[in-house]
């Protein structure tokens, strides 16, 4: 590949021959290989989860509080390692979010309580953090935008794979003898490949500066997001929406974001440089992403205890109900990503996913606890189909926009704020669920639910079993109309992004030609 850049700085053509097709094959099947163990990680526990919070005899809202804690925690976290990816070896950063992963992984292996059990969530959500930001941006640093639909969609494809085989593999080993704990222990050996293989095959070009830390910018970032999320999983649960506490959590993160906001505007290295949100395509891909992420997440992440608790499923049989939508994604990704790889032309899927979302959604807030499966099936199909063609879009869009410089800041901003979105999508609605759930099975008792456990349902009686399916699904349903005008809102944002031709250079190849004298091959 050529480019033509000036000829003054050897640099550039160092980087411009950094990595031979063969050699880029094997780098990106090192970061699969992580994305793939991150994302096992997290679907692998979702058929467990019933069964884990019944075995260690906590409540509805630690159902919610495993799955939140590793987002609000990756969500915090992820403009500080995508600023630290423009600023350091991306390659030894990948290797340390591989690291907080393997530990996090022991740890929850072998929690004796649920309270070990959230810390060690803690540890996988640093480690996820990382690798949503960094797996993307290494991507466009040595693939250029117009081949990345290519890559796109296998990235989709892996990332249906991993998705499909969770859920089956975790209800597989809870019902097996080897037990839950297996589900967090299964991937450590695979994380450990994948630091090994992208030792041997990554080759990056590393940034040669004097460079300043936004630390004061990544703490008050960081509190103010993860306030705001704590606020929004304990209001409706722990106190009421409107009350003393709500107010001031509320007040106490928008003041360390308009702190942080004052900070990012004066520092030289902000986290989140403020200058991107004066370019039109990322600001609405920020905005879509967040929209999405609440719809997305906010609804699906309650599909296993629908399946578990309100159709009586087995884990391994809830694992297999959700084969269909995976299936959705992958074939939506991959084949979108082959024909923008082919024509270059990207935001037509984007459209069509952005009208599918809300039609998916809409679909199955008619559910109940008696749907018939095959009904199910195809609404995952239109729900994973729309998701498939949006998620990786909006990132693809973002990254083709900006100054090699800010790659790492756009991309993990527009990941950062999906995974905001669907934090508090899953805190909120999961708060909403407890809450109904509680009032239907107890009238005029508690107002919150949190405090009820979650049943086993097949130690229930027949006629309590009857009336807390019909609690779940009834539940469930409401939750996913509640996401639909959050996707309606996300294809309005998607409307209005301009479609601009796909670059041919990489992201590396673009920072060679935009700053020399800063990279070394």
């Amino acid at each position: 590949m050529t480019t033509t850049s000036s000829p003054t700085p050897d640099s550039v053509g160092e980087v411009t021959t950094l990595l031979t097709p063969r050699q880029t094959i094997q780098a990106m099947s090192g970061l699969m290989m992580g994305m793939f163990v991150a994302i096992l990680a997290g679907t692998v526990v979702s058929t467990a989860l019933p069964r884990i919070i019944h075995d260690l005899g906590a409540s509805q809202s630690s159902y919610t509080w495993v799955v939140t804690l590793e987002l609000l925690t990756m969500t915090a976290t992820v403009p500080l390692w995508g600023k630290l990816a423009d600023l350091y070896n991306n390659k030894l950063l990948v290797q340390l979010s591989l690291g907080f992963f393997v530990i996090g992984s022991l740890v929850a292996g072998f929690a004796p309580n649920i309270e070990v059990l959230l810390g060690s969530r803690v540890l996988q959500g640093l480690g996820a953090g990382g690798l949503t930001a960094l797996v993307q941006i290494v991507m466009a640093a040595i693939i250029p935008p117009r081949e990345l639909g290519r890559y796109s969609g296998v990235f989709g494809a892996i990332f249906a794979s991993a998705t499909v085989g969770g859920p089956l593999l975790g209800g597989f080993l809870v019902d097996s003898p080897l037990g839950w704990r297996a589900c967090f222990l299964v991937g450590v050996p695979f994380v450990l490949a994948a630091i090994v293989l992208l030792q041997r095959t990554l080759k990056l070009p590393t940034v040669r500066r004097d460079v300043k830390i936004d630390w004061w910018g990544a703490f008050l970032i960081m509190g103010g997001v993860s306030t705001l999320l704590v606020w929004s999983s304990f209001a409706g649960n722990k106190f009421e929406w409107v009350s003393g506490w709500s107010f001031g959590l509320v007040a106490v993160a928008l003041g360390a974001l308009a702190a942080a906001v004052l900070v990012e505007r004066r520092h030289p290295e902000p986290i989140i440089p403020m200058d991107l949100f004066r370019n039109r395509t990322v600001t609405l891909a920020i905005i879509a992403s967040a929209l999405v992420g609440v719809a997305m997440f906010g609804g699906s992440v309650f599909l296993a205890q629908y399946f578990q608790i309100a159709q009586g499923y087995s884990p391994t049989k809830a694992g297999l109900m959700s084969l269909p939508m995976i299936l959705g994604m992958m074939v939506a990704s991959t084949v979108a990503g082959g024909l923008i790889t082919k024509y270059g032309r990207w935001k037509i899927y984007l459209v069509v996913g952005s009208i599918l979302l809300p039609i998916g959604l809409a679909l199955f807030g008619t559910i109940d606890a008696h749907t018939s499966k095959y009904l199910l099936w195809g609404f995952m199909i239109v729900l994973g189909v729309g998701i498939g063609l949006v998620m990786q879009n909006l990132v693809l869009a973002a990254q083709n926009d900006v100054p090699a410089r800010e790659l790492g800041a756009a991309t993990s901003a527009v990941s950062f704020f999906r995974s905001m979105g669907g934090t508090i999508g899953v805190s909120v609605l999961g708060a909403i669920l407890a809450n109904q759930v509680a009032e239907t099975l107890n009238p005029g008792g508690a107002s919150s639910g949190g405090g009820n456990a979650v049943p086993n349902i097949a130690e229930l009686p027949p006629e309590i079993r009857t009336i807390v399916e019909n609690a779940y699904g009834a539940a469930t349903a409401d939750l996913f109309m509640m996401s639909v005008p959050f996707a309606v809102l996300a294809l309005v944002a998607v409307v209005f992004i301009k479609e601009k031709a796909l670059l041919t250079t990489t992201g590396a190849e673009r920072r060679a030609a935009e700053e020399p004298d800063i990279l070394d091959a």
